[in-house]
């Protein structure tokens, strides 16, 4: 596991969710139980074979499951109370269903499922109210670290930049910025800057503060060192901004990094022949197993395409893509836009593109189209989770523009990846960039942990309509 928090498995998700899962396991037993009284009080036959304590695991399991799936205990999770009520709902309702099936009461009789389900209700509406006051919490400053950034030019802006919604700073609040001798004018507010009229270690002591972030433009014979030893002695995180930024983001900050930080990250260096066996043949089983879903739904949309442009019309539209290690190989698609889509040469995609056929606004939407790469994956050329694979076109264009951006090549590209759970669908130079701030990202802490958790997320992704075009 990498050696850095990244996003989605740190110490408050993890406290959140063994406290929810206990509240939620204490309150199913206990209402189930209640209910089960209440029934038989009223002459209700309930199966005594029936075991309440498995449902309620099962149910447990498959809540927290599915709530960590849609990202309800990542620390960059930064939807409103609104979406996290929708996703606990979504959530709760496909473990019903999932434990109802797994514990397999007599003859599937719902009536002895009937009151889990009602617990489960009831304790739905109690854990949205304490979300939402755990929300309102976090947003009142009452439980964020207080950081301060030792500089205040232009690396240090770059962490207002990054974070500069409310809700990207749920985890910490930025108490102030040091100005340093050599720091570069910015735009930061001056009531935000302060001078230090004491040594920097008496400062966070006096003020909490819980930690330092080391963002200063010049940093030779300019770092108050023996104090920053001693705010590490009283427990204070000194750390540097790239990490910082990583941190909190869960991508690489591009603009404050040196290139030296590509040679000493050893994830930037391809893997070795058994690894990428081993890589290739968890792949390809995965592959395997899905495709039996996958077959009969690219038969139906095959079906649909055809109806729509004529029994002449392709069903697949092949492309060439960069590959890793910079080879190009061919990808399959679904054909989702019109035959002649590209007449003029290629072009980026765009929102409500008139090339888009009615059935390709479907498939696109639930991302079938992205079904036939099982193909690539069996024969090598593409993992299940990785940066997605350019266009060579494109990639020339915006390796002359963008830093690092071959860096992408390193690894094997996916059908899914960090970058597009993590941002909104790109099509254009700048949501190039930012995207690849999310796939070095990728690459830096890549682990198969990482992998599982994209794939759930990418579940999301696809159930609640984000990202597609």
């Amino acid at each position: 596991m990498s050696n850095v928090d990244p996003g989605y498995l740190n110490k408050n998700g993890i406290a959140l969710m063994l406290f929810e899962s206990g509240l939620i396991s204490a309150l199913m037993l206990l209402l189930s139980n209640t209910f089960i009284f209440a029934f038989k009080s009223f002459g209700f036959e309930y199966p005594i074979d029936y075991n309440v304590l498995l449902a309620v695991i099962s149910f447990v399991i498959m809540a927290q499951v599915i709530s960590f799936a849609f990202g309800l205990y990542s620390k960059n999770f930064r939807e409103n109370f609104k979406e996290i009520r929708k996703r606990l709902f979504v959530g709760f309702l496909a473990a019903i269903v999932s434990s109802f099936l797994l514990t397999d009461p007599p003859a599937h009789n719902w009536q002895a499922f009937l009151p889990v389900t009602f617990a489960a209700i009831i304790t739905l509406f109690i854990l949205c109210y304490l979300r939402f006051q755990l929300l309102n919490l976090t947003v009142s400053h009452a439980i964020k670290r207080r950081v301060l950034i030792l500089g205040a030019g232009t690396r240090a802006y770059s962490i207002e930049a990054e974070t500069r919604r409310e809700a990207d700073r749920r985890q910490f609040n930025i108490h102030a910025y040091v100005k340093f001798p050599g720091d570069q004018p910015n735009m930061i507010k001056r009531d935000a800057e302060v001078n230090l009229d004491m040594s920097l270690d008496s400062y966070v002591d006096l003020h909490n503060i819980e930690q330092v972030v080391v963002a200063t433009d010049e940093r030779r014979d300019n770092l108050p060192f023996e104090q920053l030893k001693k705010c590490k002695a009283q427990g204070v995180s000194v750390i540097d901004i790239v990490t910082f930024i990583e941190n909190e983001t869960g991508k690489i900050a591009i603009d404050v990094v040196n290139p030296d930080w590509i040679i000493f990250s050893e994830k930037f260096i391809g893997s070795n022949k058994f690894n990428a066996s081993c890589q290739w043949l968890v792949n390809s089983l995965l592959a395997l197993v899905i495709s039996v879903v996958a077959i009969p739904t690219i038969i139906i949309a095959a079906i649909a395409i055809k109806i729509e442009d004529g029994i002449r019309a392709p069903i697949f539209y092949s492309q060439v893509r960069m590959g890793g290690g910079g080879k190009p190989f061919n990808i399959i698609k679904l054909r989702s836009m019109s035959v002649n889509a590209e007449v003029g040469g290629p072009v980026w995609a765009s929102e409500n593109d008139s090339r888009v056929t009615r059935v390709g606004k479907i498939i696109r939407h639930y991302r079938f189209d992205e079904l036939p790469q099982l193909y690539n994956i069996l024969k090598g050329e593409m993992v299940f989770v990785g940066p997605r694979p350019e266009r060579p076109e494109f990639v020339v264009k915006l390796a002359l523009t963008i830093p690092f951006y071959n860096e992408r090549q390193h690894v094997k590209p996916g059908v899914t990846g960090w970058a597009q759970i993590q941002y909104p669908y790109g099509a254009s130079d700048k949501d190039s960039f930012e995207k690849l701030t999310y796939d070095l990202y990728y690459i830096k802490n890549r682990s198969y942990l990482l992998d599982l958790f994209i794939l759930l997320r990418t579940a999301e992704t696809v159930l609640f309509s984000r990202g597609a075009r």
